[in-house]
């Protein structure tokens, strides 16, 4: 039998609406509300001033290791901008942008990030799962849930992030291929910020693209500039009402930049010089947008001021009310051992019931013959009524 050629449907786009010069593609112009473009932008401003007050915090020592945002926030903001609150968000663990815009607390945040588990609530109603830490495994949850909702007759979409090297996870394919064979309204969002970790995109995969992988599991895919947050949020949309509409998924490659460090212990200067880092300062999303809402009139520099003071106020009072937080849960340890397993099991029980004749027994031993309790030093010589500063 003579070989014949296997008809495929390849086609790729890229997408992009908005240049790093801030010039507008009219044609492809999503024609957004103006409440809606203030709104993304003073998402990402904030996304961007929070990012910067967590790492100062850390090097402080009052936080503990977190993943860094600045670059990204265009890939996210756009990403969940066209989502409705009964759909559901799968993040990995740099989707602080994402977080914010679906209403996670700025103190849970700061909270989960000094190491308190409490912080990791999500708030009643929303439909957000915790952060994944594992890469790549939130797809499969991500998969798992759409597909959940689809057999319950749900019309909600699940949206799930993950980076460039996530892709060479088995976890990727898996999630990918089952989304597709049980048509799971799922919206795989990849944010290739060009690194994972340390390892360039160059040494992840020769695919000319990631998005291009979509192709093994006939799912429609599109590459966009993950700097230019209208295209994201075209994009974002389109697979939104394909997911929601036809229960089909889609892949999206973000094609975007970690300005910052992966995570605050890590050192990006070992595997990137400083004039790639500043090529990719100038396509900065948030300048771009900045300028953008400028020339529409939709903002002006009296408004950024007010609006940077309105958000260094909103910091200072998350800080405050996660110090206080933080203070409470030192006074009661044992809160540790909760909001771990719905029915708590023999083996936790007995070591919560052990931590706590500990903590009597310690605290027999600090009180004087008057029953004050001595305040002293803690183990790290400070006082042991201070709290978190």
């Amino acid at each position: 039998m003579p070989r014949t050629q296997v008809e495929l449907d390849t086609r790729l786009e890229h997408l992009a609406i908005l240049n790093e010069h801030a010039e507008l593609d009219t044609e492809l112009d999503p024609t957004l509300p103006g409440d809606l473009l203030k709104r993304m932008y003073e998402t990402m401003l904030l996304s961007r001033r929070f990012d910067e007050r967590m790492l100062s915090m850390q090097r402080q020592g009052r936080l503990g290791t977190f993943a860094l945002l600045k670059g990204q926030e265009a890939s996210q903001i756009g990403a969940v901008a066209p989502l409705e609150p009964s759909d559901w968000v799968v993040p990995s663990y740099r989707e602080t942008a994402a977080a914010i815009w679906r209403g996670t607390p700025l103190e849970g945040m700061l909270l989960y990030n000094a190491g308190y588990n409490e912080g990791g609530h999500i708030p009643e109603g929303q439909r957000d799962l915790p952060i994944c830490i594992p890469v790549g495994s939130q797809m499969l949850h991500a998969a798992g849930l759409a597909y959940g909702m689809r057999v319950q007759g749900e019309q909600s979409v699940v949206m799930t992030f993950f980076g460039d090297g996530a892709t060479s996870q088995g976890d990727f394919h898996e999630a990918m291929n089952f989304a597709s064979v049980f048509s799971c309204p799922v919206v795989f969002i990849c944010q290739n910020n060009q690194y994972a970790i340390s390892v360039p995109r160059s040494r992840q995969t020769k695919s000319k693209t990631l998005a291009q992988k979509a192709f093994a599991y006939d799912m429609p895919c599109l590459q966009v500039d993950g700097n230019d947050v209208l295209a994201v949020y075209v994009a974002a949309r389109e697979a939104v009402t394909r997911a929601r509409q036809e229960h089909r998924p889609t892949l999206i490659e973000c094609l975007t930049y970690r300005l910052s460090m992966h995570t605050t212990v890590d050192d990006p200067t070992k595997y990137r010089d400083d004039s790639e880092v500043a090529i990719w300062q100038k396509r900065d999303p948030l300048i771009r947008f900045q300028k953008y809402l400028k020339q529409r009139r939709l903002l002006h520099d009296e408004e950024i001021e007010s609006l940077e003071a309105n958000i260094e106020k909103r910091l200072v009072q998350a800080s405050k009310k996660a110090r206080r937080t933080m203070a409470e849960l030192d006074r009661k340890p044992v809160a540790m051992f909760e909001h771990l397993f719905a029915k708590e099991p023999r083996t936790l029980a007995a070591q919560r019931e052990a931590f706590e004749r500990r903590g009597q027994a310690k605290g027999s031993r600090a009180r004087g013959s008057n029953g004050e309790v001595k305040h002293g030093k803690n183990d790290d010589g400070a006082s042991a009524e201070s709290g978190a500063s």
